[in-house]
């Protein structure tokens, strides 16, 4: 696992707190495992899925009722991200603000992250 004691691996915000939690309950679910993967046009994006169970590899946040999974392989990408839940007029979802992306494509639903030296020698230093 990816980690600096003391420290969580990604913040949520009151609002994501409150709609996660409202997600967990709707049908027993023990969280939302998150995640990457390759894909768009940046080449990254992020994943989000219920979670029957946690893994024990996983990165577990609380947080008001509220559990986040960080799935192994993506530890070292969300470290240092705020997860947020936004409400405007044309939609609504779950928005991520996360120090270690390098470039996001134009609609924001593909990421390019900073190279793993690069995240290394930064986590590193905190």
């Amino acid at each position: 696992m990816f980690s600096i004691p003391g420290k969580q691996a990604v913040t949520i915000t009151d609002r994501a707190a409150a709609q996660i939690a409202k997600l967990m309950s709707s049908d027993g679910h023990k969280g939302l495992r998150i995640g990457v993967k390759k894909g768009g046009c940046a080449g990254m994006e992020y994943t989000m899925d219920y979670a029957a169970e946690v893994d024990p590899h996983d990165e577990v946040v609380e947080q008001d009722g509220a559990r986040v999974m960080i799935a192994p392989m993506a530890q070292m990408f969300l470290f240092g991200t705020e997860i947020d839940y936004e409400v405007s007029l044309l939609e609504s979802g779950f928005k991520f603000k996360n120090p270690n992306v390098e470039d996001a494509c134009g609609c924001g639903e593909s990421i390019k992250f900073k190279d793993v030296e690069t995240l290394t020698a930064e986590h590193d230093k905190a």
